[in-house]
C-alpha cells in the first residue's frame, strides 16, 4: 500500500492555519495547499479560536488549508482540537474543487453559536 494513502488529510480553518498561534501543531505535516469550502458551513468567533458548523442553509464558502497528517499523530491534533472533551468533532468536509474528492476531514464545533459573532469566509490571525 502507497504511504501516501494512509495519510489524513485535514482541513484547517483557524489558529492551525499558517501564521497562528498553534500552527505549530501541524506546521511538522505535509502543507497540501489552500482549500475552500462548498457553503454548507458557518464560522464563528469563541473568543480566542473559531468554530465551524454545518448548516441546513445560509451557508458560507469558508477559506482553509489542507495537510497530510499520518495517523498516529491525527491523536495529537484530536487532543489540542479537544474532540475527547466534546469541543470538536472531526467529520468529512465537503470542498470545492480541486479538492472536492480529497477525503478531507475537519473539526465541527458543537457548542452553542446562537451569541457568537458570525465571521464570514475566514479567521483572521489578528482575531486571535
Amino acid at each position: 500500500m502507497d504511504v501516501e494513502e494512509e495519510l489524513i488529510t485535514i482541513f484547517v480553518y483557524g489558529t492551525l492555519k499558517r501564521g497562528d498561534c498553534r500552527h505549530h501543531v501541524v506546521s511538522r505535516f505535509h502543507f497540501l495547499g489552500e482549500a475552500v469550502t462548498q457553503p454548507v458551513y458557518r464560522l464563528f468567533h469563541l473568543g480566542s479560536y473559531p468554530g465551524l458548523v454545518e448548516v441546513a442553509e445560509d451557508g458560507s464558502e469558508v477559506q482553509g488549508e489542507l495537510y497530510a497528517i499520518d495517523p498516529e499523530r491525527i491523536r495529537e491534533v484530536d487532543e489540542i482540537e479537544g474532540v475527547e472533551a466534546g469541543l470538536y468533532q472531526r467529520v468529512p468536509v465537503q470542498l470545492q474543487s480541486p479538492w472536492r474528492i480529497s477525503g478531507a476531514e475537519t473539526y465541527l464545533y458543537l457548542g452553542d453559536v446562537s451569541h457568537a459573532k458570525d465571521l464570514g469566509t475566514h479567521w483572521e490571525v489578528a482575531e486571535s
